[in-house]
């Protein structure tokens, strides 16, 4: 029936690729072709693009560093304002202390005053 002959011209008509699932059959192939120049454009371009991105991110950590550096001038002037009025606090709590006193209330004032002049 059938000879050897023909067995032996049989050809697939797939590629050498062999067909598996889930994969597309056919390739694409882009009708744009692009030159040695265009690259080295392309490229040169991205690389700006990555500069100026890390740039901006740059700016914006040294904007929070001068942000940080007036916040902390701040906190030492507040800081340094808290001390002057504790010690005023002191100060005037003492005076009130001194003349409630029962030693400042059996004071009495002078009947006279006088100055020494130089």
């Amino acid at each position: 029936m059938y000879s050897k002959r023909n067995s032996s011209n049989f050809s697939s008509r797939r590629q050498s690729n062999t067909m598996r699932r889930n994969q597309n059959s056919i390739a694409f192939v882009s009708s744009v072709k692009l030159g040695p120049v265009t690259h080295t454009v392309l490229v040169a371009l991205m690389i700006t693009v990555l500069g100026l991105i890390y740039l901006t991110q740059a700016t914006k950590a040294t904007s929070y560093d001068y942000q940080i550096s007036s916040i902390d001038g701040k906190i030492a002037e507040l800081t340094s304002e808290k001390t002057d009025l504790e010690v005023e606090n002191a100060r005037l709590t003492a005076l009130n202390s001194v003349q409630d006193s029962s030693i400042a209330k059996e004071m009495t004032s002078p009947k006279s005053t006088s100055f020494v002049s130089e």
